[in-house]
């Protein structure tokens, strides 16, 4: 974990260090993950958040400088939990630096995360996207190949505090294994991944 002098006195932020992450990086541009939006994993992202019930759903492949959603699902009308001073709302989009979100830990933990309501974790409840997009509850599982590389994740996240419970770590671990089964099939038959 490093400090982040960079945030305000009592948001401090710890960022797990990422040693695989030059690899994964590697494995990534192999598999043409980290590069472009997937159609099928929008689709995949949507399927997710419609048998969990939460708002956002992704695809999250990790690099080194940052997180990109090949796939995303967002709400057509994102909840306006967070207003900025000019009246805006923010959007998410594809991507998000490394310190923002709660996959960054997902990934150098190996192991699925399960945050009911964040702001009971002072480790979490400083993170940026709390602030900025007001999420409130996340779930996500590692994505880890064959090799044992974790490219990423599956995760979804609400506005609002969710009690994810057994059945939503066994849902989000069995989302992560089947989508990495599909990826690796589709790399096996040498067909685009998705």
């Amino acid at each position: 974990m490093r400090y982040d002098p960079s945030r305000p006195a009592g948001r401090l932020l710890l960022t797990p260090e990422d040693k695989e992450a030059p690899a994964r990086t590697r494995r990534l541009c192999q598999l043409g993950l980290n590069e472009r939006p997937d159609p099928a994993l929008d689709a995949y992202a949507g399927r997710l958040a419609e048998v969990t019930g939460a708002p956002y759903a992704m695809v999250n492949f990790i690099d080194e400088n940052r997180q990109f959603f090949a796939g995303l699902h967002v709400p057509e009308v994102p909840p306006a939990v967070v207003v900025r001073a000019d009246g805006s709302a923010p959007v998410l989009g594809r991507e998000l630096t490394r310190d923002h979100g709660f996959c960054p830990h997902v990934v150098v933990r190996r192991k699925a995360l399960v945050l009911e309501d964040v702001r009971d974790y002072p480790r979490f409840a400083g993170n940026a996207i709390v602030d900025e997009f007001g999420i409130r509850s996340y779930l996500g599982a590692p994505l880890v190949d064959g090799t044992g590389m974790v490219l990423g994740t599956v995760c979804v996240a609400d506005v609002e505090p969710r009690p994810w419970g057994r059945p939503g770590l066994e849902s989000i671990k069995a989302s992560a294994a089947e989508l990495v089964a599909r990826l690796e099939r589709r790399e096996a038959d040498g067909l685009p991944l998705l």
